[in-house]
């Protein structure tokens, strides 16, 4: 794709509806879309909702709102469009939200994702430099779209936005890590298991799960991500 992208906020309640449609599009028919007049309404509290255009063409969608604890956002939303995935576009929006909270003293954003994907757990531990020691069981219960089939479980990802390994990777540096951090290794592509494999993708999701609850438990950490074999390295925080 060679047309030039944009990155900013989201303008007006037509820009909203579109991220509302956006939202089905990448997740898949059943999705339960954040609709435009919520997120009007919060965007006037003081959430974030931004986009990546080509043209008038959104490829990216980004949502985050404030929390009761001052200087934290949770992020609420990212999706990439199927048509623009390669394009680092992932990455780029969180850097943008990055700058925007720091521009308003948030220094701190927190979010849930699925810690079976792979991609994700790249993009948000290894690229951002985000860690997490919080695990929740079938947090959104059954869901629908490239989320059905099974449990929904969620890890917190705490990216503390000033963090000297947070600076570093913003200024395109990759810190190192500790050697000695344990590797907890997850699927490489967990949709391509469960088309293949529904029960050894439960079978994964259960593995992990025993493994993290009880590391988090012991004061464990996930504090970083192999993206070459799809590990991720556990250590004291």
């Amino acid at each position: 794709m060679s047309t030039e992208v944009t990155l900013r906020e989201l303008n007006g309640l037509d820009e909203l509806a579109q991220a509302e449609r956006f939202q089905v599009e990448v997740w898949g028919e059943g999705e339960r879309p954040d609709n435009s007049d919520i997120m009007l309404s919060l965007q006037h509290e003081g959430a974030l909702l931004a986009g990546a255009f080509a043209g008038d063409r959104m490829l990216a969608f980004l949502f985050g709102f404030p929390t009761v604890t001052p200087g934290l956002q949770h992020s609420h939303r990212l999706a990439v469009s199927p048509e623009a995935r390669g394009l680092g576009l992932g990455a780029r929006m969180k850097w943008f939200q990055r700058d925007w909270c720091l521009a308003r003293g948030i220094t701190r954003v927190r979010w849930t994702y699925d810690p079976l994907r792979a991609i994700n757990a790249g993009l948000n531990i290894g690229v951002l430099g985000a860690n997490a020691a919080e695990y929740f069981v079938d947090y959104y219960g059954a869901m629908p779209g490239i989320n059905a089939g099974l449990p929904s479980d969620r890890i917190m990802a705490h990216w503390q936005l000033d963090a000297p390994e947070v600076v570093a990777r913003a200024e395109g540096r990759a810190p190192a890590l500790p050697a000695d951090l344990e590797p907890v290794a997850i699927p490489s592509d967990i949709d391509a298991l469960m088309a293949a494999d529904p029960q050894a993708a439960l079978a994964a999701r259960l593995r992990l799960r025993g493994v993290l609850q009880p590391a988090f438990a012991a004061g464990q950490a996930i504090l970083g991500f192999d993206r070459a074999t799809a590990r991720y390295l556990l250590g004291s925080p």
